[in-house]
């Protein structure tokens, strides 16, 4: 004959609910050292199994994103780049700006940090289960691009609208042609007062006519950027020379 206990393990089984099963011994135990009820058990076995998924959930949002590195705020040194507001910095890890769809824009030379602090935001995104995804403005052009060559245009715009926080990095590094310009303003357009998107740049808005080639668009693309967006201009020195004069000096 079978005991209760044993089929108890053959239904968490049945159920895949593995977690239950790791714990069990050790919540029934805890539940007759201390008296707890049915119910109060019952929530201290689930609950290891609810951590256990919500962990592997932050996991794979975090791996859908495709950050280039998981770094968090805290590894940012703030006393590197002494004119960034830190206080302004941890308000966007609450993801507040996510709820109000407002943007983001890093503005400064290469190597100050706009990379890092744009990923550590999104990285906070994704483990709160927002759908974030991280991509170069090269490359959001070329799917743009080639889906356009391949009649496939509005599925790739509707596939980049989607995300609840866009991370486009390192706008106005490479040339932007006449063409990618329209396609880049449709993707703007389909996420403008509905989703948010955090740009990182080299270029100052008054110079964005020059990367797009056509003053029309860039003024349409600021607008809709800037109409609601909070401006993170950063004028320190770059981390990678840092590293570098540290090495010299070492």
């Amino acid at each position: 004959m079978t005991s209760s206990y044993t089929q108890l393990i053959k239904n968490l089984e049945y159920l895949k609910l593995n977690q239950m099963i790791t714990h069990l011994d050790d919540v029934i135990d805890f539940i007759n050292a201390n008296s707890l009820s049915f119910v109060e058990g019952l929530i201290k076995l689930t609950t290891h199994e609810i951590d256990f998924k919500e962990a592997n959930m932050i996991r794979s949002m975090v791996k859908v994103g495709v950050f280039p590195h998981t770094k968090g705020i805290e590894g940012f040194d703030f006393g590197f780049q002494p004119n960034i507001n830190r206080q302004q910095i941890l308000d966007f890890t609450t993801l507040r700006f996510l709820e109000t769809q407002e943007n983001i824009v890093f503005l400064g030379p290469s190597g100050v940090g706009k990379t890092h602090l744009a990923t550590s935001i999104g990285i906070c995104a994704a483990k709160k289960r927002y759908s974030t995804y991280f991509i170069k403005c090269h490359e959001l052009l070329q799917q743009l691009k080639r889906a356009k060559l391949e009649n496939r245009l509005d599925v790739r715009l509707k596939h980049f609208t989607k995300y609840k926080l866009l991370i486009i990095n390192e706008l106005g590094y490479l040339p932007i042609d006449k063409e990618d310009s329209k396609l880049f303003f449709q993707l703007i357009d389909m996420r403008y007062e509905k989703k948010s998107t955090i740009l990182t740049t080299n270029i100052n808005f008054n110079n964005w006519d020059e990367v797009f080639y056509d003053a029309v668009i860039a003024n349409a693309i600021l607008d809709r950027i800037l109409h609601h967006a909070h401006i993170i201009s950063i004028s320190g020195k770059s981390y990678r020379l840092k590293d570098h004069f540290n090495q010299e000096g070492e």
